[in-house]
């Protein structure tokens, strides 16, 4: 087994979010499967989510993400789907309107 080290900005990863619900999640231009068949559905809790978008923003490092390579060249995430998920709908504003009304009333 080879592994390499593929560093992608937040913008890479979330370019293309999809989430189809029961036929899979999709980010990376639709070249990476989020949540490939064996994968569970996504479980975090609020206070998860939050704690790794709150990593993201601080500029700190999230752990390694693992992904495969399949035959077509495209990816699958291994290891990290729910961190993968909590980046991606962050960032397609899923959660924007939460945040800002939580800042709003102080809590």
């Amino acid at each position: 087994m080879k592994i390499e080290l593929k560093e992608i900005t937040i913008r890479e990863l979330t370019e293309g979010y999809k989430d189809d619900g029961e036929n899979g999640v999709a980010g990376y231009v639709g070249r990476l499967d989020i949540r490939p068949p064996y994968q569970r559905e996504f479980i975090y809790k609020d206070k998860q989510r939050d704690a790794v978008i709150d990593t993201v923003t601080k500029n700190y490092p999230l752990n390694v993400m693992c992904w495969a390579v399949r035959e077509d060249g495209n990816y699958e995430v291994i290891d990290g789907q729910q961190r993968t998920i909590s980046v991606c709908q962050k960032e397609n504003c899923q959660m924007l309107c939460k945040e800002c009304n939580r800042r709003k009333s102080g809590k």
